[in-house]
């Protein structure tokens, strides 16, 4: 096997769980093969560069060998090498994920609890409105 499908190829290089994810990611124009988008047809052989652009990441890989078959992790990892541009770049990915600050923590006030909710209904009628079984 000399070429082989790009949606197959990356299928079976594990960059998506589905031959159909990849069909449509491809799709949407996020694959390059050699610097031209690609369409799910396209052949690839071994020493094509691969661009792949997910999560805000452009992942270049360079063919290195092809299968038409979904195999273990090791054996996917052995069809493609990651160009070195790609290797630094997803190390600067890495580090800026791990310093940039979770967004759940800018929110100040979340939805208010049950004494929120009757501080707020006593403040704007003045009275309270929980049942008391004493006798005043």
């Amino acid at each position: 096997m000399d070429k082989i499908r790009i949606d197959k190829w990356l299928w079976a290089a594990r960059f998506y769980k589905t031959r159909s994810l990849a069909t449509d990611e491809i799709n949407k124009g996020r694959i390059e093969v050699n610097q031209q988008t690609a369409k799910p047809s396209r052949e690839v052989k071994a020493g094509d560069t691969v661009a792949i652009r997910r999560e805000g990441l452009v992942r270049t890989v360079t063919v290195m060998g092809l299968s038409g078959v979904r195999g273990s992790a090791p054996v996917a990892q052995a069809l493609y090498a990651d160009t070195p541009e790609s290797i630094e770049a997803k190390d600067a990915y890495v580090q800026q994920r791990r310093f940039a600050k979770e967004p759940a923590l800018s929110i100040e006030h979340g939805r208010p609890t049950k004494r929120d909710r009757r501080e707020l209904q006593q403040a704007q009628h003045g009275w309270d409105d929980r049942w008391s079984a004493s006798i005043d």
